[in-house]
């Protein structure tokens, strides 16, 4: 199967690959005997019962949810889950119905025995107070793990998430439109999306730095929750709101897209770069 990334190392000996068909990347350390950590980016708890939901409430989306990555916890042999922001759908708040949702959805990923990591994302005002103690918070501006720069992509990162040779983010709900079908009518696909950067210019005396100038490569993660909207990148510019992280990561570089299923979609996002920085090319992912 096509892959997004290539199993390079990722950093610290620390390599990413996709799941097959699931929008979680596996994050496995150096060492044969290690545990990889499971990332994936905007579960948008509570996330209302709308027509494209089936009719599914929040509560009963947030169980099923949960239920799938405890099982793909046991089926990847990982050790834990970094959430990369969004982990609920209100910006601002957390209604009373909502708290309890919050809670039993990380609770039932620590009962499993996983180790639970949020980095803040936009929609995660608040959210703390509603947590099980033992979930480990971040801030908006990110954190590195094993060598991997993970932010959510809303607000500019620190500068040790910018020192990675990698980065993983989310917020940009990237998707793919194709012709309408009766299975999907909305023509819109979740897809990741892969960007890779050629080294850049020193910056001159007094110049602030404004982009990933260390990294070789972001990541954006799908939109864990399935009935969560998406930007078809192959169509149009992303809506304000996301385009912070697409002008300053994405516009201008070498990116591609991948269907969850790992079905290269080839390049998108063409067009002159804004900076002085030129995107090398892209090497085809390995199969798996």
């Amino acid at each position: 199967m096509t892959q997004v990334a290539t199993g390079a190392d990722a950093g610290g000996g620390a390599r990413l690959a996709p799941v097959p068909d699931r929008p979680v990347l596996e994050l496995r350390p150096p060492g044969r005997s290690a545990r990889p950590l499971l990332l994936l980016a905007d579960v948008h708890l509570g996330l209302g019962s709308t027509e494209g939901s089936g009719g599914i409430p929040p509560e009963g989306l947030a169980r099923a949810m949960a239920l799938d990555l405890v099982e793909l916890l046991d089926e990847r042999r990982a050790r834990g889950f970094v959430l990369v922001g969004d982990a609920k759908h209100p910006i601002v708040g957390t209604p009373p119905r909502l708290r309890r949702v919050v809670f039993d959805f990380f609770a039932t990923l620590l009962g499993a025995g996983a180790s639970v990591e949020l980095v803040l994302g936009n929609h995660d005002v608040g959210i703390e107070r509603h947590l099980p103690r033992e979930v480990t918070v971040h801030g908006a501006e990110g954190v590195v793990r094993h060598g991997v720069g993970l932010f959510h992509g809303h607000r500019w990162p620190s500068d040790p998430v910018l020192g990675a040779s990698r980065l993983v983010t989310g917020h940009l709900h990237p998707g793919f439109r194709f012709a309408p079908t009766a299975e999907t009518p909305s023509a819109k696909e979740r897809c990741w999306v892969r960007v890779a950067y050629a080294p850049a210019a020193p910056d001159g005396p007094g110049r602030r730095r404004r982009s990933p100038a260390r990294a070789r490569e972001l990541i954006v993660l799908p939109a864990f929750n399935p009935i969560a909207g998406t930007e078809a990148l192959n169509r149009n510019k992303p809506a304000r709101g996301r385009s912070f992280l697409f002008g300053r990561f994405l516009a201008g570089h070498a990116a591609r897209a991948y269907l969850l299923d790992g079905t290269d979609l080839g390049p998108i996002l063409t067009g002159p770069s804004p900076g002085p920085r030129r995107a090398g090319p892209v090497r085809a992912p390995r199969g798996r």
